[in-house]
Parts: C-alpha cells; sequence; structure tokens
C-alpha cells in the first residue's frame, strides 16, 4: 500500500478502544498507557487525565469518548477511553466504529457486570478483536483467577489468555500495549481511492468553531483542501488537521489510512458537522458513503424550563451547541401555562439528564426547572386514530381511549446468587416478566426481565442497589411495546389543573401517586387568604384531596366582652368575605414550589442511578 513520504504506514498503526463497566478503571488505564508511552510527563499528569469535563472528574465517570495518539515500539496507537454508564452507550458504539481492537477491562475484585456483557456484544456486532484483560489486581479483594475463569468462558478463550494488570501501580501495563501491537489487526483501505473518513465525534469550541474527529477509511485528507460533507452536501475548507497525543497536535502533512485525528474548518453552525456523516474531497468525491451509526432513540422525555423567562433564547442556543457534543440530544420548543416557554428534550436515561441539565447550568449559566421524567407513549382511541404522547399534557382527555401502549425493555441484572430472591421481588412489584436466569460461575447469577422503561427511570436503581447491598448491576435495551393500563393523573389547585405537576402512571400506582402529590404541595405553596383546596383527579374523578388552611385576620381583637351576637356577626362577614375572594381569587404558586416539588421527583432519582 502506498502513503505520502513522511506519513505513518498504515501496517504500523494500531486503533483500540477500552470498553468497560462503570467504574472498573478505564481512565486509570488510560493515565498509565500516556505515562509509559511518554505523551504526558511526571510534571503535567493529572488523575483521569483524558476527562476534560470538571463533572467527570467530580463525578470520576466519563461521558465522553476521548481519542489519543500514543507511540510505542515504533508504531502508532490510536486509543478512545469510553464511558461505561448504560446511558451513553451511544458514545461506546460510536467508538467501536473508529477500531479494529477492543480491550475489554473488569475489575478483578468485582468481576462481569451488566454493562461489561452489553459492551462485549457491541463489540462482537462490529467485529472487533477482543483483547481480556483484568484490572485492579493489586486490590486485597481481587480474585485474578477466579474472574480470569468467567471471562474466558464469556469470550470463549483460555484462563492463561487473559491478562492482568493494574492501572494503579503500571503492573503489566506494557505487556499489555505489547500485545495490542501483535494481536490488534493494521487498519485496510485504499490510499489511491477517494478520500473517506468518519465523524465519530465533534465539539463546539468558542474560538474556533466545530471541532470534528474523524477516522480516515480511504485516501487521504490535507491541509487547505476542500471538504464536503456528505449527508448535508455542505463544502469547507480544512484551516487546520491534526492528531490528538493528548493535546491537538498539527499534522503539516494531512491524515492518511487508519488515522485518527481532528479537522477544523472555522464553521460556527453546530448543524454543519453531524457525528456518523462522512467527509470527503470536495474536488473528488468519493461514490458512496462510509456506513453511519443507527441513531439513538431517546427513552426518556422531560421539560427543560428557565427559572427565568429571559433566557429562552440563551436555553435555545445553549441546547444547540450542547447537542453538538453530544449526538444523543434532542429537543422541540413546548410552553406550559404554569412554566412559560420552554423545551420537550429527550435522553437515553436519567443520569443521561442529569448531567445535560448540569452542563447546561454550568457551561451556560442557566438556572433550570426540569418537570418529572417519561417515557414515550402511543394511545389508539376508540375511532382508530392514533397518538404519541410524550408529555402528560398531551394525553387526551375527550374520546374514548382503547388501548395505551408503553415502551418495555430486556433488562439484565448481575449479581451474586445470594440476591435472587431479593431482585425477583422488586422486579415482579414493577412488572416484571421473568425472561430466563444462568449461573456465569457458582455464586454469581445472569437475570433478565422484561420491565416497563416507565418502571425503571424513577427508584428502580436506588431499589436494587440498596436491597442488594450494592452488589447488583443493570443494563438495559428496548424491547418493543406493551398495552398497560395507564391513567393521566391530573393535580388541580382550586379546581384548575397545574400541567407541570400532571403524570402518567399505572392504574394501581395513580392513587400513591396523587396523595404524595397534594401532601408536598400542601406543605411547599403558601397559606392564601382563602382556602385552597389541592386535588389529584383521573378525569372528573377526584382520588385524593389536602387543603391549604387560610390565613385568618383576627376581628374578635376589637370585642372585650360584650354580647355574643356581636362576635357571631364579625366572624360571618368575614366568611362572607372569605367566600367571595376565593370565588375571584387565583393561587399563584412561586417558582421555589415548582422547583422544589419537581426536583424531588426527579433529580433525586437521577441521584440515585450514579451509585
Amino acid at each position: 500500500m502506498r502513503t505520502q513520504p513522511g506519513q505513518t504506514d498504515p501496517a504500523l498503526i494500531r486503533n483500540f478502544c477500552i470498553i468497560a463497566h462503570i467504574d472498573h478503571g478505564k481512565s486509570t488505564l488510560a493515565d498509565r498507557m500516556l505515562q509509559i508511552t511518554g505523551v504526558v510527563d511526571d510534571r503535567t499528569m493529572r488523575a483521569q487525565y483524558l476527562d476534560r469535563m470538571d463533572i467527570e472528574r467530580e463525578r470520576g465517570i466519563t461521558i465522553k469518548s476521548q481519542a489519543v495518539r500514543l507511540p510505542w515500539d515504533g508504531h502508532v496507537l490510536n486509543m478512545i477511553d469510553t464511558p461505561g454508564h448504560v446511558d451513553f452507550t451511544y458514545e461506546v458504539s460510536r467508538s467501536l466504529q473508529a477500531c479494529e481492537g477492543a480491550i475489554l477491562l473488569v475489575d478483578a475484585a468485582q468481576g462481569i457486570e451488566a454493562q461489561t456483557l452489553a459492551n462485549l456484544y457491541l463489540a462482537m456486532n462490529a467485529d472487533l478483536h477482543i483483547i481480556p484483560v483484568l484490572n485492579k489486581i493489586d486490590l486485597p479483594a481481587a480474585q485474578p483467577e477466579k474472574f480470569a475463569e468467567e471471562l474466558a468462558g464469556l469470550i470463549g478463550c483460555d484462563p492463561s489468555e487473559v491478562l492482568k494488570v493494574s492501572g494503579k501501580t503500571g503492573e503489566g501495563v506494557r505487556e499489555l500495549l505489547d500485545h495490542v501491537v501483535q494481536t490488534v489487526p493494521a487498519p485496510i483501505g485504499d490510499a489511491d481511492a477517494a478520500a473517506r473518513a468518519l465523524i465519530f465525534d465533534s465539539v463546539y469550541d468558542t474560538y474556533r468553531g466545530v471541532v470534528t474527529y474523524v477516522r480516515v477509511m480511504d485516501g487521504h485528507l490535507g491541509k487547505r483542501e476542500r471538504i464536503l460533507m456528505m449527508s448535508t452536501m455542505a463544502t469547507h475548507e480544512t484551516l487546520e488537521i491534526g492528531v490528538i497525543s493528548p493535546e491537538p497536535k498539527v499534522a503539516a502533512l494531512g491524515l492518511g489510512v487508519g488515522e485518527v485525528g481532528y479537522l477544523i474548518t472555522g464553521v460556527k453552525d453546530v448543524r454543519q458537522s453531524r457525528v456518523g456523516d462522512t467527509v470527503t474531497a470536495a474536488a473528488k468525491p468519493a461514490p458512496e458513503m462510509l456506513a453511519g451509526y443507527e441513531h439513538p432513540k431517546p427513552m426518556v422525555f422531560s421539560g427543560l424550563y428557565p427559572i427565568d423567562g429571559d433566557q429562552y433564547p440563551e436555553l435555545r442556543e445553549a441546547l444547540d451547541k450542547l447537542q453538538l457534543n453530544d449526538a444523543a440530544l434532542v429537543y422541540e420548543p413546548e410552553t406550559s401555562a404554569a412554566l412559560g416557554f420552554g423545551f420537550r428534550v429527550g435522553f437515553l436515561g436519567l443520569l443521561h439528564m442529569e448531567i445535560v441539565r448540569e452542563r447546561l447550568e454550568r457551561e451556560f449559566g442557566l438556572s433550570l426547572i426540569s418537570t418529572a421524567p417519561n417515557v414515550v407513549y402511543r394511545v389508539v382511541m376508540e375511532d382508530g386514530k392514533e397518538l404519541t404522547v410524550t408529555n402528560p399534557s398531551e394525553f387526551p382527555t375527550g374520546g374514548k381511549i382503547a388501548q395505551v401502549f408503553e415502551p418495555v425493555t430486556k433488562s439484565t441484572l448481575l449479581a451474586p446468587a445470594e440476591f435472587i430472591g431479593a431482585i425477583m421481588e422488586i422486579c415482579q412489584g414493577r412488572r416484571g416478566q421473568l425472561l430466563g436466569m444462568d449461573y456465569l460461575s457458582e455464586d454469581r447469577v445472569e437475570i433478565r426481565y422484561t420491565l416497563p422503561l416507565g418502571e425503571i427511570i424513577f427508584d428502580f436503581f436506588d431499589q436494587l442497589k440498596s436491597r442488594t447491598r450494592g452488589y447488583a448491576s443493570l443494563d438495559y435495551e428496548p424491547a418493543g411495546e406493551q398495552e398497560s393500563d395507564l391513567v393521566k393523573v391530573d393535580i388541580l389547585l382550586q379546581g384548575e389543573p397545574v400541567d407541570a405537576f400532571s403524570a402518567i402512571v399505572h392504574k394501581e400506582k395513580a392513587y400513591s401517586y396523587g396523595v404524595d402529590m397534594a401532601k408536598k404541595l400542601r406543605e411547599l405553596i403558601p397559606r392564601q387568604q382563602f382556602e385552597v383546596p389541592i386535588q389529584a383527579a383521573i378525569g372528573a374523578r377526584v382520588i385524593a384531596r389536602e387543603n391549604i388552611r387560610a390565613i385568618r385576620k383576627d376581628v374578635l381583637a376589637k370585642c372585650y366582652g360584650g354580647d355574643i351576637s356581636r362576635k357571631r356577626k364579625l366572624l360571618e362577614k368575614q366568611k362572607e368575605g372569605k367566600k367571595r375572594m376565593k370565588m375571584v381569587g387565583r393561587v399563584e404558586v412561586p417558582q421555589e414550589a415548582f422547583v422544589a416539588a419537581l426536583s424531588t421527583d426527579s433529580s433525586a432519582a437521577a441521584d440515585k442511578t450514579k451509585k
């Protein structure tokens, strides 16, 4: 294969990523690789070097995948560190497309977890060479021999082929890098063909515009070259082209076959650089695009509203920019009678929702209210009309509903065998249906359930972790929909529905939702001059009620002694006034009450998913 003078021979390139369950030490192993290969010296080294966002460093989780070029033994290694949480599987799937090999990392103290299996199957579907590795062998609780057998049984290799490393101490990392060079196949591509590069990520830089990360499959991309984005047919000029090692480094000769790097075209419009698109040369375009990515379907929807209504345009711009960083984000404008103008935003899960909200608040200085999360329902009316409901306010009230369909998931739970009973109890209580159960080893079991997505997104993770002392792990994927007995619960203040507090719940849970929300609002809404009833209703039927008592002026203060009829007359007069006030009075719900009522529903649940 011909290459341009001074360019890296594809035979010397190895592209690989690290995949694992959350908190199994991917970022720590990446740190050691950066140090051992010498691209980061000890003076500039810091923990979780590739985690660029403050929020990643604070929580100790990876949210964005990061690519870095490492020199090793005369070869060039392009490594991509990927997230481990189920909500960021889309980031992982994109990284796999840019690689030929994957290091499957398992904690030697915890063993295989649900997300380990999910990421392994993603890598197998992408036809990657898989290197099984046990990390954290320096821990006192590590059981490398036991888990090496488990891992070998899963992949179909010999336990002696499972590499053992410690990302913390660096033990075994040099041998792992040698193994990557020896076993991961070199990239294959046609250097003489028209240029084709896959966009696997992009970020927005305030000063330089959109920075696009690409993996070159065929041909060559150079500086000051006109390039074409094949899905939008937009043409740009490459102002800068280079590699990340781990800071951006300009490549004077451009990028050839198999190389991973970045492009800067100076474009400020975030929609011009879509993840999964193919970049080609405008002068000699490729005949066909590369196979892109399946676009992720949002699983959870929530309304995001600025507390200050004037920040609405800023929120729209912030979501635009964030969408470039996070291709899984979808949103559309919506209005609420209670909260004003905002957006209905689709997320991949509850942690994804909380991370996006926190990034909007931190990076763009916004103050936001998010409504309680809900999933997408399909409603079939008796006249045959079909509706898609992403917001409780869209749930039909007039006309007869024939069927309501809700999304379901195929969930995989991994835990020690002693917790089988507790897990089954939780899943049955969440309307789960058992699909099957397998023992991975004598004391670890894999349980498969069909669970409604609406039951998972609230406090399911929290219940699972607390009932299994933190040992259980969960992974889920969409598995179609099922017909369910769902109803819309409205919260009425003074007889008027408040759309922000409405929810679509299963008939059996409607009463408890209504009672809880009514109690919560009674404590949060300040007392008015008149009595305010808070009601939870399904259609016209009230299922729960609380009263906020009126603030009363002491009209008897001026009466000392005297006839009782005088006091009664004053009290009757006050009563009439209160009645008149109640007829014309409106209940003003302060923003703080919305924030408190809605955040205790959603962000508390999201906090729990991180555990």
